[in-house]
């Protein structure tokens, strides 16, 4: 399957592979951050052949002291993703309602989990409607998968690890500014962020409809925020699914090696002994 690049593949390419005799598996994970499940938007009309996924309950963990959206299971996703046909060497194709949210935490949730072969349709499934292709309701029975997750795939951060990338390299918060800031919270109990991170919100380098930008361009707007070659890096939000896109944008700027702090503020604040910081120069002010 050709594409964009080894991360995103668009609709025209897609639509190709999919008529080919050997098509990836493609997975459907519409969410919304306050629901409901994206099931009901699947079930509406979804891409042929997609098999939804939820992120909340398949793709993630059960909220809880790893943060609103920890880590999975390994062994609940494995049985997830077996029962969407996804197998061990065969390509993966996720996307989403067009925000790029989901469909990058489920990028990086099946990289993390050992699957190398996944990309990220680009403008989600906004962009195959607006192609005019083709959508079904119903719903496949896919041939169980094979895929066994071998988690660490991709490199990830806890909170201790989390507070060193913020003092020995970049730490990015991709909230908005005034989350960053402490001025408002609308999510979790405090506001504010991890001492030492560089704000810099999702939307100075994702487009309005979710698309990512060039490379080229992701680089120049990374670098701007003190992000270099040789310099480790690592992305949080409010609970992990934002800076997976990040982390997504990362690795098409050249930074593979950029981790994910999964758990982000929600986990964070599950330790009221760490320290919070507020303002733009980032000064802690003591416990959460």
């Amino acid at each position: 399957m050709s594409g964009q690049d080894d991360l995103l593949v668009d609709v025209t390419d897609l639509a190709a592979a999919l008529a080919s005799e050997d098509p990836p598996t493609v997975l459907d994970v519409r969410w919304r951050l306050a629901g409901p499940s994206g099931r009901a938007d699947y079930l509406t009309g979804h891409l042929p052949g997609a098999v939804f996924v939820d992120l909340d309950t398949e793709l993630c963990g059960p909220p809880g002291a790893g943060g609103r959206h920890p880590l999975p299971d390994p062994a609940v996703l494995e049985e997830a993703l077996r029962a969407a046909g996804v197998r061990s060497g065969r390509p993966v194709v996720v996307y989403d309602g067009g925000d790029g949210l989901a469909a990058a935490r489920a990028w990086w949730t099946l990289r993390w989990a050992g699957h190398d072969q996944v990309r990220v349709l680009d403008g989600g499934f906004p962009a195959w409607r607006a192609a005019g292709l083709p959508v079904t309701t119903g719903q496949p029975a896919p041939e169980p998968g094979d895929v066994t997750v071998q988690p660490g795939g991709l490199p990830t951060l806890d909170a201790e690890t989390a507070a060193g990338r913020a003092a020995g390299g970049v730490l990015l918060d991709v909230r908005t500014g005034p989350r960053y800031r402490g001025e408002t919270e609308p999510i979790d109990p405090v506001a504010g962020h991890i001492p030492g991170a560089v704000n810099l919100p999702a939307a100075e380098y994702v487009g309005p409809d979710g698309r990512l930008p060039a490379a080229d361009v992701l680089r120049a707007r990374f670098a701007e925020a003190g992000v270099r070659p040789g310099t480790p890096v690592g992305a949080y939000c409010g609970s992990g699914v934002t800076a997976a896109q990040a982390v997504l944008a990362l690795h098409r700027a050249g930074y593979p090696d950029a981790a994910l702090y999964v758990g982000s503020w929600s986990d964070w604040l599950t330790d009221p002994a760490r320290p919070v910081a507020t303002g733009g120069a980032g000064a802690a002010t003591g416990g959460s």
